[in-house]
């Protein structure tokens, strides 16, 4: 499957470069995964976001309040959009979010958690989310 990562901004704190390098590497053993990183001054253009993600891939918005999944599930889910053959495109917001006109024009609205997490800190979980989703469906003992 291939996967693209849209973020604004870096992770810039010493542990949140060390997790996002870590679970980067471990996601690439399963899928083709391109990495976008926006510059701040970009962060609420929303026709700069929604060009980035490019046409005809499937478009996730991490927000706040948005679906979420157990691991199992977004495993499944994943399964699911590797059928169609679409690149799955993931973005997130600066700390304060995405515009809203591209959370409308998203093909589903992702909830990390019902907790907040720092900008830096939650780039890092969703990697390591979907590459425990990734292990899951591979049938690896990671997730035990």
């Amino acid at each position: 499957m291939k996967l693209h990562l849209i973020t604004v901004g870096e992770p810039k704190l010493p542990y949140a470069k060390m997790g996002w390098q870590e679970y980067l590497a471990r996601l690439r053993h399963y899928h083709t995964v391109r990495i976008t990183h926006v510059p701040d001054k970009w962060a609420y253009d929303a026709a700069y976001l929604l060009q980035a993600a490019g046409t005809g891939s499937y478009k996730i918005a991490l927000v706040i309040g948005g679906q979420q999944f157990t691991s199992p599930e977004l495993a499944a889910f994943l399964e699911k959009r590797a059928v169609d053959a679409r690149e799955v495109c993931l973005l997130i917001g600066g700390p304060e979010g995405l515009p809203a006109e591209v959370i409308q024009k998203t093909d589903l609205q992702l909830g990390l958690s019902k907790l907040t997490f720092p900008h830096d800190l939650a780039m890092v979980i969703l990697l390591e989310t979907l590459y425990r989703a990734s292990t899951i469906s591979a049938g690896q003992p990671y997730h035990k």
